[in-house]
C-alpha cells in the first residue's frame, strides 16, 4: 500500500487481518485464475505490490518455484510475517515514492490499491516501467459505484440498514481521496502507459459466508467513523453486526475489476 495518510482501513488494526482472510477466500482464486492464463510459472520474477496479507505472494511463490523470485511490498509489512524466504523479499515500500523493487519483471500485480492512493496514474506508470518487454501488469480494484447495493435483493428491515451504512462507508472513503468509480478506468489508464493486449474482467459475489465476514470486519474498523458521520448509530451497528453473524442477509461486494495489459517489446 501506499502512503497511509488519510487511509480509511489502516492495515495497523486488528480488523485487518480478518479482512485479508476473507479477500483471500473472496478474490484469490479469481486472481489466480487470471495469472495464470498469462502463463504464470517457474522461473518468473513477479512484484506483489501493497501485498496486505501474505496469500497472493505466498501463491506467486509457490507457482514460480526456486528459479524465480518474488517481492512482496507494502508500507506496513506486519501481515507478511514469515513470508520471506530464498525466493520472496519482503520490503517496506511506498508506491507513491519510492522506485520498483526491481526491473525486468515478469509480472507486476496490484490488486485494491491504486483506488485509494493519489495520483493513480502516475503510480501505474511507475509499476508499468518495472516490466521487462513483454512482461504483465495486472491492476484489480474495486468500482463501487458501478453496482454501489449492499444487498441487491432489497427489501427488509435488515437490508436496509444494511444498505444506509454500505452508502455511508462509501462516503468516507470518497472523502479520504477514493475514486469510487476507479476501477472502470483502468483500461484507458493501462493503455496510456503505454501497454498493449489490454483486456478486463469484473467480478463480485452475490452472498457467502466470506461477504458477510468482509462486511462485518469492515464495519467493525470503521464504526467509530460510521456513528461520528451520523451514517449509524451504535445500536444500528450493532444490528448489522448481529445480522452478518447469521446465514439470512445476502451482502455482496464491491465489483472488482481485473485489467491487464503486456508491455511492448523494445
Amino acid at each position: 500500500m501506499g502512503s497511509q495518510d488519510g487511509y480509511l482501513l489502516d492495515n495497523r488494526q486488528r480488523e485487518a487481518g480478518r479482512r485479508f482472510d476473507a479477500f483471500a477466500e473472496l478474490f484469490d482464486p479469481w486472481t489466480f485464475v487470471h495469472l495464470d492464463r498469462l502463463g504464470l510459472g517457474s522461473g518468473w520474477r513477479c512484484w506483489e505490490v501493497g501485498a496486505g496479507g501474505s496469500s497472493v505472494p505466498a501463491g506467486l511463490a509457490e507457482r514460480v518455484g526456486p528459479a524465480g523470485r518474488v517481492w512482496a511490498t507494502d508500507l506496513d509489512t506486519s501481515w507478511l510475517t514469515g513470508l520471506a524466504s530464498d525466493t520472496t523479499e519482503v520490503l517496506r515500500h511506498d508506491v507513491t515514492r519510492d522506485d520498483p523493487p526491481a526491473t525486468g519483471l515478469d509480472l507486476v500485480h496490484a490488486r485494491l490499491v491504486l483506488v485509494h492512493l493519489p495520483d493513480r496514474a502516475e503510480v501505474l506508470r511507475r509499476l508499468a516501467s518495472a516490466l521487462r518487454p513483454g512482461g504483465w501488469l495486472v491492476v484489480e480494484d474495486a468500482d463501487p459505484a458501478l453496482q454501489p447495493l449492499a444487498c441487491p435483493a432489497g427489501g427488509s428491515l435488515a437490508e436496509e440498514r444494511a444498505e444506509r451504512i454500505r452508502r455511508g462507508f462509501r462516503a468516507l472513503l470518497a472523502e479520504r481521496g477514493a475514486d469510487l468509480a476507479f476501477g472502470r478506468s483502468l483500461p484507458r489508464l493501462l493503455r496510456a502507459a503505454g501497454l498493449r493486449d489490454v483486456a478486463a474482467e469484473g467480478y463480485f459475489p452475490l452472498t457467502s459466508a466470506a461477504c458477510r465476514e468482509l462486511e462485518a470486519a469492515t464495519v467493525r474498523q470503521v464504526r467509530g467513523q460510521l456513528v461520528g458521520a451520523g451514517a449509524a448509530t451504535d445500536a444500528e451497528v450493532d444490528e448489522h453486526l448481529a445480522a452478518l453473524a447469521g446465514e439470512d442477509l445476502d451482502v455482496t461486494t464491491a465489483p472488482l475489476i481485473t485489467c491487464w495489459g503486456r508491455r511492448t517489446e523494445d
